[in-house]
């Protein structure tokens, strides 16, 4: 599984950072570290007002935040993985 996450100025000011760290944390607790590789975008082209773009694989989401990190990461690759 590939994701990348777009760090691009847009995202970038939504807090692209903390979502990289949050995605290595994850992949780390979960022991993931062979089934996943995480990549900087500087763009996917679908920014959104409210938090960070992120590509799973072909799948594109938009508006990821600290927030909602957890059940995006539940849903969105632990659900794939298993």
């Amino acid at each position: 599984m590939i994701i990348q996450i777009c760090v691009g100025s847009s995202c970038h000011i939504k807090g692209s950072a903390e979502i990289v760290e949050l995605l290595q944390s994850a992949v780390a607790e979960n022991h993931l570290e062979g089934e996943v590789t995480l990549a900087g975008s500087f763009c996917i082209g679908k920014c959104n007002r409210i938090g960070v773009t992120v590509q799973v694989d072909d799948e594109v989401h938009t508006g990821v935040t600290p927030a909602g990190f957890r059940e995006f990461f539940q849903e969105h690759v632990l659900a794939k993985l298993r």
